[in-house]
Protein backbone atom coordinates (compact mmCIF):
# COMPACT_ATOMS: atom_id res chain seq x y z
CA UNK A 1 0.00 0.00 0.00
CA UNK A 2 1.18 3.30 -1.27
CA UNK A 3 0.27 7.18 0.64
CA UNK A 4 0.51 9.63 -2.12
CA UNK A 5 0.27 13.22 -0.68
CA UNK A 6 -0.70 16.55 -2.33
CA UNK A 7 -2.10 14.72 -5.48
CA UNK A 8 -4.24 17.38 -7.83
CA UNK A 9 -7.43 16.84 -9.61
CA UNK A 10 -8.25 18.18 -13.13
CA UNK A 11 -12.16 16.84 -12.99
CA UNK A 12 -12.91 20.79 -12.63
CA UNK A 13 -10.72 24.20 -12.73
CA UNK A 14 -10.22 24.50 -9.27
CA UNK A 15 -6.98 22.05 -9.48
CA UNK A 16 -7.50 21.13 -5.97
CA UNK A 17 -4.03 20.57 -5.36
CA UNK A 18 -4.08 18.69 -1.88
CA UNK A 19 -5.83 15.27 -1.91
CA UNK A 20 -4.29 12.20 -0.38
CA UNK A 21 -4.28 9.19 -2.63
CA UNK A 22 -4.33 5.59 -0.85
CA UNK A 23 -3.61 2.95 -3.59
CA UNK A 24 -2.90 -0.50 -3.65
CA UNK A 25 -1.97 -2.92 -6.32
CA UNK A 26 -1.68 -0.03 -9.00
CA UNK A 27 -5.34 0.91 -7.93
CA UNK A 28 -6.81 3.56 -5.94
CA UNK A 29 -8.79 2.43 -2.96
CA UNK A 30 -9.03 5.82 -1.30
CA UNK A 31 -9.01 9.93 -1.87
CA UNK A 32 -8.69 11.43 1.19
CA UNK A 33 -10.43 15.25 0.93
CA UNK A 34 -11.87 14.66 -2.63
CA UNK A 35 -15.19 16.07 -3.71
CA UNK A 36 -18.16 14.06 -5.18
CA UNK A 37 -16.86 14.53 -8.59
CA UNK A 38 -13.54 13.89 -7.69
CA UNK A 39 -14.11 10.60 -6.01
CA UNK A 40 -16.25 9.13 -8.50
CA UNK A 41 -13.34 10.21 -11.08
CA UNK A 42 -10.73 8.14 -9.49
CA UNK A 43 -13.17 5.70 -8.60
CA UNK A 44 -13.33 5.07 -12.42
CA UNK A 45 -9.35 5.21 -13.20
CA UNK A 46 -9.36 1.82 -11.76
CA UNK A 47 -12.57 -0.15 -13.50
CA UNK A 48 -11.45 -0.04 -17.39
CA UNK A 49 -8.04 -1.86 -18.60
CA UNK A 50 -8.87 -0.59 -23.28
CA UNK A 51 -9.33 -3.09 -25.24
CA UNK A 52 -6.51 -2.00 -27.44
CA UNK A 53 -4.05 0.70 -26.70
CA UNK A 54 -4.74 1.90 -30.46
CA UNK A 55 -7.46 1.09 -33.53
CA UNK A 56 -8.44 1.64 -36.64
CA UNK A 57 -11.72 1.54 -37.99
CA UNK A 58 -12.89 0.04 -34.45
CA UNK A 59 -10.00 -2.60 -35.18
CA UNK A 60 -7.19 -3.15 -32.71
CA UNK A 61 -4.01 -2.17 -34.14
CA UNK A 62 -0.24 -1.52 -32.97
CA UNK A 63 0.21 1.84 -31.92
CA UNK A 64 2.92 2.08 -34.74
CA UNK A 65 0.22 1.22 -37.44
CA UNK A 66 -2.06 3.48 -35.80
CA UNK A 67 0.10 6.27 -35.76
CA UNK A 68 1.07 5.70 -39.80
CA UNK A 69 -2.44 5.82 -40.38
CA UNK A 70 -2.98 9.39 -38.70
CA UNK A 71 -0.25 10.85 -40.28
CA UNK A 72 -0.92 9.38 -43.67
CA UNK A 73 -4.52 11.31 -42.73
CA UNK A 74 -3.09 14.73 -41.71
CA UNK A 75 -0.40 14.53 -44.72
CA UNK A 76 -3.29 14.47 -46.98
CA UNK A 77 -5.44 16.40 -45.26
CA UNK A 78 -6.29 20.51 -47.01
CA UNK A 79 -7.64 21.88 -44.29
CA UNK A 80 -7.00 19.93 -40.84
CA UNK A 81 -8.95 20.85 -37.86
CA UNK A 82 -6.88 20.23 -34.22
CA UNK A 83 -9.32 20.78 -31.24
CA UNK A 84 -9.94 20.07 -27.80
CA UNK A 85 -6.74 20.12 -25.33
CA UNK A 86 -8.58 21.18 -21.94
CA UNK A 87 -8.04 17.50 -20.70
CA UNK A 88 -4.71 17.46 -21.85
CA UNK A 89 -1.44 18.91 -19.80
CA UNK A 90 1.16 21.25 -21.13
CA UNK A 91 3.55 19.10 -22.76
CA UNK A 92 0.25 17.65 -24.97
CA UNK A 93 -1.02 20.83 -25.51
CA UNK A 94 2.30 22.49 -27.01
CA UNK A 95 2.59 19.16 -28.73
CA UNK A 96 -0.51 19.64 -30.88
CA UNK A 97 0.13 23.12 -31.31
CA UNK A 98 3.69 22.22 -33.02
CA UNK A 99 1.57 19.48 -35.05
CA UNK A 100 -0.91 22.31 -36.22
CA UNK A 101 1.96 24.65 -37.24
CA UNK A 102 3.62 22.10 -39.31
CA UNK A 103 0.23 21.12 -41.12
CA UNK A 104 -0.91 25.16 -41.69
CA UNK A 105 -3.98 23.52 -39.95
CA UNK A 106 -6.79 25.61 -37.46
CA UNK A 107 -6.50 24.73 -33.71
CA UNK A 108 -9.13 25.61 -31.22
CA UNK A 109 -9.90 24.65 -27.70
CA UNK A 110 -13.28 23.71 -25.93
CA UNK A 111 -13.76 27.22 -24.77
CA UNK A 112 -14.94 28.16 -27.87
CA UNK A 113 -17.85 26.16 -26.98
CA UNK A 114 -17.52 27.79 -23.21
CA UNK A 115 -15.80 31.19 -21.74
CA UNK A 116 -15.21 32.52 -25.66
CA UNK A 117 -17.21 35.14 -24.82
CA UNK A 118 -15.61 35.90 -21.55
CA UNK A 119 -11.92 36.06 -23.54
CA UNK A 120 -13.28 38.22 -26.28
CA UNK A 121 -14.64 40.85 -23.09
CA UNK A 122 -11.33 40.88 -21.93
CA UNK A 123 -9.28 41.44 -24.63
CA UNK A 124 -11.80 44.88 -25.30
CA UNK A 125 -11.73 45.95 -22.20
CA UNK A 126 -9.22 44.46 -19.75
CA UNK A 127 -9.98 42.80 -16.23
CA UNK A 128 -8.97 43.81 -12.98
CA UNK A 129 -8.23 40.20 -11.38
CA UNK A 130 -6.32 38.04 -9.22
CA UNK A 131 -5.39 34.74 -7.24
CA UNK A 132 -7.60 32.37 -5.55
CA UNK A 133 -5.12 33.14 -2.78
CA UNK A 134 -5.95 36.68 -2.72
CA UNK A 135 -9.56 36.18 -2.30
CA UNK A 136 -9.02 33.53 0.10
CA UNK A 137 -7.25 36.00 2.34
CA UNK A 138 -8.54 39.00 1.87
CA UNK A 139 -12.16 38.98 0.18
CA UNK A 140 -15.17 39.95 2.61
CA UNK A 141 -18.18 40.08 -0.81
CA UNK A 142 -18.24 37.06 -2.44
CA UNK A 143 -20.89 37.30 -5.78
CA UNK A 144 -21.78 34.25 -7.44
CA UNK A 145 -23.43 35.29 -10.71
CA UNK A 146 -24.85 33.09 -13.08
CA UNK A 147 -22.64 30.23 -11.73
CA UNK A 148 -23.85 27.38 -9.18
CA UNK A 149 -20.14 26.11 -7.94
CA UNK A 150 -21.84 23.93 -4.97
CA UNK A 151 -23.02 21.38 -8.19
CA UNK A 152 -19.74 22.40 -10.52
CA UNK A 153 -17.12 23.41 -8.26
CA UNK A 154 -17.91 21.61 -5.13
CA UNK A 155 -14.73 22.57 -2.81
CA UNK A 156 -14.54 25.85 -4.35
CA UNK A 157 -16.34 27.63 -0.96
CA UNK A 158 -14.50 25.63 1.51
CA UNK A 159 -10.87 26.48 -0.40
CA UNK A 160 -11.29 29.42 -1.78
CA UNK A 161 -14.13 31.51 -1.42
CA UNK A 162 -16.35 31.63 1.62
CA UNK A 163 -15.19 29.03 4.69
CA UNK A 164 -11.47 30.31 4.82
CA UNK A 165 -10.64 32.02 7.64
CA UNK A 166 -6.75 33.68 8.70
CA UNK A 167 -5.83 36.08 11.69
CA UNK A 168 -5.31 39.62 10.10
CA UNK A 169 -8.41 40.11 7.48
CA UNK A 170 -11.10 37.26 8.23
CA UNK A 171 -10.82 35.59 11.76
CA UNK A 172 -13.74 34.32 11.89
CA UNK A 173 -14.34 33.13 8.08
CA UNK A 174 -17.67 32.60 6.38
CA UNK A 175 -18.93 34.82 9.40
CA UNK A 176 -16.71 37.88 8.12
CA UNK A 177 -17.85 37.54 4.35
CA UNK A 178 -21.34 38.51 2.86
CA UNK A 179 -22.19 36.03 0.17
CA UNK A 180 -24.71 36.54 -2.61
CA UNK A 181 -25.85 34.42 -5.17
CA UNK A 182 -27.61 36.28 -8.69
CA UNK A 183 -29.37 34.09 -10.42
CA UNK A 184 -33.04 33.43 -11.77
CA UNK A 185 -33.26 30.04 -10.33
CA UNK A 186 -33.36 29.47 -6.08
CA UNK A 187 -29.58 27.41 -7.04
CA UNK A 188 -27.91 24.53 -4.80
CA UNK A 189 -25.54 27.70 -4.05
CA UNK A 190 -28.33 30.39 -2.94
CA UNK A 191 -29.58 27.63 -0.83
CA UNK A 192 -27.14 27.60 2.10
CA UNK A 193 -26.90 29.48 4.83
CA UNK A 194 -26.64 33.31 5.35
CA UNK A 195 -26.67 33.23 1.25
CA UNK A 196 -27.99 36.26 -0.14
CA UNK A 197 -30.20 35.28 -3.16
CA UNK A 198 -30.71 38.37 -5.81
CA UNK A 199 -33.87 36.32 -8.28
CA UNK A 200 -32.86 38.82 -11.60
CA UNK A 201 -35.30 37.61 -13.87
CA UNK A 202 -33.88 35.58 -16.96
CA UNK A 203 -32.29 37.65 -19.77
CA UNK A 204 -32.40 40.54 -17.84
CA UNK A 205 -28.63 40.51 -16.10
CA UNK A 206 -27.08 43.28 -18.55
CA UNK A 207 -30.06 45.84 -17.77
CA UNK A 208 -29.06 45.23 -13.80
CA UNK A 209 -25.31 45.53 -14.88
CA UNK A 210 -26.28 48.58 -16.59
CA UNK A 211 -28.57 49.69 -13.60
CA UNK A 212 -25.75 49.17 -10.85
CA UNK A 213 -22.96 51.15 -13.05
CA UNK A 214 -25.43 54.22 -13.06
CA UNK A 215 -25.99 53.57 -9.12
CA UNK A 216 -22.14 53.78 -8.69
CA UNK A 217 -22.38 57.17 -9.95
CA UNK A 218 -25.50 58.18 -8.36
CA UNK A 219 -27.47 58.16 -11.06
CA UNK A 220 -30.85 56.45 -9.96
CA UNK A 221 -33.54 55.07 -12.77
CA UNK A 222 -36.34 57.76 -12.98
CA UNK A 223 -38.91 54.52 -12.85
CA UNK A 224 -38.69 50.90 -11.56
CA UNK A 225 -36.46 48.81 -13.58
CA UNK A 226 -38.21 45.49 -14.83
CA UNK A 227 -35.85 42.71 -13.43
CA UNK A 228 -37.91 40.78 -11.31
CA UNK A 229 -36.90 42.22 -8.14
CA UNK A 230 -37.14 45.87 -6.55
CA UNK A 231 -34.81 48.31 -7.29
CA UNK A 232 -34.19 48.75 -3.37
CA UNK A 233 -32.21 45.18 -3.82
CA UNK A 234 -29.76 46.51 -6.04
CA UNK A 235 -29.26 49.51 -4.28
CA UNK A 236 -28.78 47.70 -1.38
CA UNK A 237 -25.87 45.62 -3.50
CA UNK A 238 -24.14 48.59 -4.87
CA UNK A 239 -23.67 49.81 -1.58
CA UNK A 240 -22.38 46.77 -0.48
CA UNK A 241 -20.20 46.45 -3.46
CA UNK A 242 -18.98 50.14 -2.44
CA UNK A 243 -18.03 49.65 1.02
CA UNK A 244 -16.44 46.02 1.22
CA UNK A 245 -12.99 45.75 1.95
CA UNK A 246 -12.48 43.33 -1.24
CA UNK A 247 -14.92 41.95 -3.28
CA UNK A 248 -15.08 39.75 -6.27
CA UNK A 249 -17.66 38.31 -8.43
CA UNK A 250 -17.33 34.92 -9.78
CA UNK A 251 -19.23 34.41 -13.35
CA UNK A 252 -20.16 31.65 -15.69
CA UNK A 253 -22.09 30.29 -17.89
CA UNK A 254 -25.39 31.61 -16.93
CA UNK A 255 -23.53 34.48 -18.51
CA UNK A 256 -20.86 33.50 -20.96
CA UNK A 257 -23.51 31.52 -23.16
CA UNK A 258 -26.07 34.20 -23.29
CA UNK A 259 -26.75 35.46 -26.70
CA UNK A 260 -24.29 38.70 -26.97
CA UNK A 261 -22.55 36.85 -23.67
CA UNK A 262 -19.51 39.23 -24.90
CA UNK A 263 -20.89 42.32 -24.45
CA UNK A 264 -22.49 41.28 -21.53
CA UNK A 265 -19.25 40.37 -19.36
CA UNK A 266 -17.95 43.64 -21.12
CA UNK A 267 -20.65 45.81 -19.02
CA UNK A 268 -19.55 43.80 -16.01
CA UNK A 269 -15.62 43.67 -16.61
CA UNK A 270 -16.39 47.66 -16.95
CA UNK A 271 -18.48 47.72 -13.79
CA UNK A 272 -15.84 45.84 -12.08
CA UNK A 273 -13.14 48.43 -12.74
CA UNK A 274 -15.32 51.50 -12.09
CA UNK A 275 -15.45 49.60 -8.39
CA UNK A 276 -12.09 50.09 -7.84
CA UNK A 277 -11.86 53.68 -7.47
CA UNK A 278 -14.41 53.01 -4.05
CA UNK A 279 -12.85 49.91 -2.86
CA UNK A 280 -10.54 47.07 -4.17
CA UNK A 281 -12.97 44.78 -6.49
CA UNK A 282 -12.73 41.88 -8.93
CA UNK A 283 -14.06 39.79 -11.27
CA UNK A 284 -13.20 36.24 -12.19
CA UNK A 285 -14.15 33.66 -15.02
CA UNK A 286 -15.35 30.54 -13.03
CA UNK A 287 -13.50 27.96 -15.84
CA UNK A 288 -15.14 24.16 -16.26
CA UNK A 289 -12.76 22.00 -17.46
CA UNK A 290 -9.54 21.02 -15.40
CA UNK A 291 -7.18 22.98 -17.66
CA UNK A 292 -9.22 24.85 -20.03
CA UNK A 293 -6.96 27.75 -18.69
CA UNK A 294 -3.85 25.93 -19.88
CA UNK A 295 -4.63 25.73 -23.14
CA UNK A 296 -5.47 29.30 -23.59
CA UNK A 297 -1.96 29.84 -22.14
CA UNK A 298 -0.35 27.26 -24.45
CA UNK A 299 -1.83 28.64 -27.48
CA UNK A 300 -0.91 32.38 -26.21
CA UNK A 301 3.04 31.80 -25.97
CA UNK A 302 2.90 29.95 -29.25
CA UNK A 303 0.66 31.96 -31.52
CA UNK A 304 -0.55 34.83 -29.97
CA UNK A 305 -4.03 33.90 -29.46
CA UNK A 306 -5.99 32.15 -26.92
CA UNK A 307 -8.40 29.98 -29.33
CA UNK A 308 -9.54 29.69 -32.71
CA UNK A 309 -6.56 30.19 -34.67
CA UNK A 310 -6.14 29.40 -38.06
CA UNK A 311 -2.16 29.05 -39.49
CA UNK A 312 -2.77 28.09 -43.13
CA UNK A 313 -0.91 30.96 -44.75
CA UNK A 314 2.18 30.08 -42.34
CA UNK A 315 1.15 32.30 -39.67
CA UNK A 316 -1.27 32.53 -36.91
CA UNK A 317 -4.78 34.71 -37.98
CA UNK A 318 -7.07 34.72 -35.32
CA UNK A 319 -11.64 34.87 -35.85
CA UNK A 320 -13.37 33.58 -33.07
CA UNK A 321 -16.51 32.27 -34.71
CA UNK A 322 -15.07 32.02 -38.35
CA UNK A 323 -12.10 29.32 -37.01
CA UNK A 324 -14.06 28.21 -34.16
CA UNK A 325 -14.48 24.44 -34.58
CA UNK A 326 -18.27 23.71 -34.04
CA UNK A 327 -18.64 26.46 -37.02
CA UNK A 328 -15.90 25.33 -39.45
CA UNK A 329 -17.53 21.94 -39.40
CA UNK A 330 -20.88 23.41 -39.91
CA UNK A 331 -19.47 25.15 -42.56
CA UNK A 332 -18.02 21.40 -43.81
CA UNK A 333 -14.38 23.16 -44.21
CA UNK A 334 -12.20 20.49 -42.40
CA UNK A 335 -11.66 17.63 -44.56
CA UNK A 336 -9.62 15.90 -41.34
CA UNK A 337 -10.61 16.32 -37.69
CA UNK A 338 -7.78 15.32 -35.04
CA UNK A 339 -9.45 15.75 -31.25
CA UNK A 340 -7.42 15.74 -28.25
CA UNK A 341 -10.01 14.57 -26.16
CA UNK A 342 -13.54 14.34 -26.64
CA UNK A 343 -15.19 16.40 -24.28
CA UNK A 344 -17.58 18.98 -25.55
CA UNK A 345 -17.90 17.68 -29.00
CA UNK A 346 -21.81 16.47 -27.93
CA UNK A 347 -22.30 20.38 -27.44
CA UNK A 348 -21.78 20.75 -31.08
CA UNK A 349 -24.91 21.92 -33.68
CA UNK A 350 -25.95 18.66 -35.38
CA UNK A 351 -25.08 19.96 -38.37
CA UNK A 352 -21.54 20.35 -37.18
CA UNK A 353 -21.71 17.09 -35.93
CA UNK A 354 -22.83 15.43 -39.04
CA UNK A 355 -19.72 16.56 -40.73
CA UNK A 356 -17.53 15.01 -38.32
CA UNK A 357 -19.35 12.15 -38.65
CA UNK A 358 -18.46 12.19 -42.33
CA UNK A 359 -14.84 13.02 -42.33
CA UNK A 360 -11.52 11.11 -41.25
CA UNK A 361 -11.05 11.74 -37.37
CA UNK A 362 -8.45 10.90 -35.05
CA UNK A 363 -9.04 10.70 -31.17
CA UNK A 364 -6.60 10.97 -28.44
CA UNK A 365 -8.79 10.30 -24.93
CA UNK A 366 -8.75 7.78 -21.86
CA UNK A 367 -9.92 4.66 -21.66
CA UNK A 368 -12.90 6.10 -19.86
CA UNK A 369 -14.44 8.67 -22.79
CA UNK A 370 -17.35 7.32 -24.68
CA UNK A 371 -17.03 9.55 -28.00
CA UNK A 372 -20.75 10.30 -29.90
CA UNK A 373 -19.25 9.24 -33.27
CA UNK A 374 -16.79 5.96 -34.25
CA UNK A 375 -13.39 7.99 -34.99
CA UNK A 376 -11.22 6.55 -37.69
CA UNK A 377 -8.06 6.44 -35.88
CA UNK A 378 -8.12 6.03 -32.33
CA UNK A 379 -5.71 6.23 -29.38
CA UNK A 380 -6.18 5.45 -25.84
CA UNK A 381 -3.84 7.95 -23.76
CA UNK A 382 -2.27 7.88 -20.13
CA UNK A 383 -4.01 10.41 -17.86
CA UNK A 384 -2.00 13.19 -16.61
CA UNK A 385 -2.03 13.56 -12.99
CA UNK A 386 -3.23 10.07 -12.72
CA UNK A 387 -0.62 7.95 -14.74
CA UNK A 388 1.87 10.55 -16.00
CA UNK A 389 2.68 13.79 -14.64
CA UNK A 390 2.44 17.07 -15.91
CA UNK A 391 0.93 20.39 -15.03
CA UNK A 392 -2.54 22.09 -15.35
CA UNK A 393 -3.51 25.90 -14.85
CA UNK A 394 -5.84 26.63 -12.37
CA UNK A 395 -9.16 28.66 -13.59
CA UNK A 396 -6.92 31.83 -12.22
CA UNK A 397 -4.14 30.77 -14.45
CA UNK A 398 -1.98 29.38 -11.46
CA UNK A 399 0.30 26.36 -12.81
CA UNK A 400 -0.44 23.33 -10.83
CA UNK A 401 2.22 20.57 -11.08
CA UNK A 402 0.21 16.85 -11.40
CA UNK A 403 2.17 14.22 -9.84
CA UNK A 404 1.21 10.40 -10.99
CA UNK A 405 -0.20 7.33 -8.70
CA UNK A 406 -0.78 5.00 -11.03
CA UNK A 407 1.15 3.38 -13.59
CA UNK A 408 0.06 2.47 -17.25
CA UNK A 409 1.61 1.14 -20.20
CA UNK A 410 -0.84 3.62 -22.33
CA UNK A 411 1.11 6.47 -24.16
CA UNK A 412 0.33 10.13 -23.12
CA UNK A 413 -0.86 12.99 -25.47
CA UNK A 414 2.54 14.58 -26.27
CA UNK A 415 4.23 11.25 -27.18
CA UNK A 416 1.56 10.21 -29.43
CA UNK A 417 1.44 13.92 -31.25
CA UNK A 418 5.03 13.70 -31.15
CA UNK A 419 5.47 10.22 -33.08
CA UNK A 420 2.27 11.66 -35.67
CA UNK A 421 5.05 14.48 -36.10
CA UNK A 422 7.67 12.78 -37.23
CA UNK A 423 5.75 10.57 -39.11
CA UNK A 424 4.89 13.32 -41.63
Amino acid sequence: MQIVDDVACTVCACVCDDLKLTVSGNRIIEAEGACGLARDWFARQNSQTPPATAAVNGNAVSVETAVAQAANLLREAKSPLIYGLSRSSTAGQRAAVALADRLGATVDTTASQGHGASILAVQEVGESTCSLGEIRYRADLVIFWGVDPVKTHPRHLERYSVDPANERFLPRGKADRTVVVIDPKRTATAELENVHHLPIEAGRDFEAIWTLRGLLKGIRPREEVGLGLPLPELEKLAERMKSCRCGVIFFGYGLARQPLGHRLIEALLRLTIELNVFTRFHARRMRMVGDVSGADNVLCWQTGFPFSVNLSRGYPRYSPGEYSANETLANREPDVALLVGSNRIADFEPVALAHLRSIPTILLDNPLAEPVWTPTVRFHTAVYGIHRAGTAYRMDDVPIPLRPSLTTELPSDDEVLGAIHAGL
